[in-house]
């Protein structure tokens, strides 16, 4: 899946990988994707709630290997 920008937070335990995410979309234009990565297995619950309380989609989610990728779109 194509993104607009990727954010790199691996090695981040939570909320971290939240608190990066949210600083990345503040820069981003509504409907533009983020493609995050991480390997803090939490990420994945944390993402998709706060994907959803924000008002952006969760376009996919996938894993590769120990690093867990997902795609928001900007609401």
């Amino acid at each position: 899946m194509n993104a607009d920008k990727v954010l790199d937070a691996k090695g981040l335990a939570c909320p971290m990988p939240i608190v990066k995410t949210r600083k990345e979309m503040k820069d981003m234009d509504s409907g533009q994707v983020l493609e995050i990565q991480a390997t803090d297995k939490g990420a994945s619950a944390d993402l998709t709630a706060w994907a959803k309380s924000g008002g952006h989609e969760l376009l996919e989610e996938q894993v590769d290997g120990d690093v867990l990728k997902f795609w928001i779109k900007k609401g």
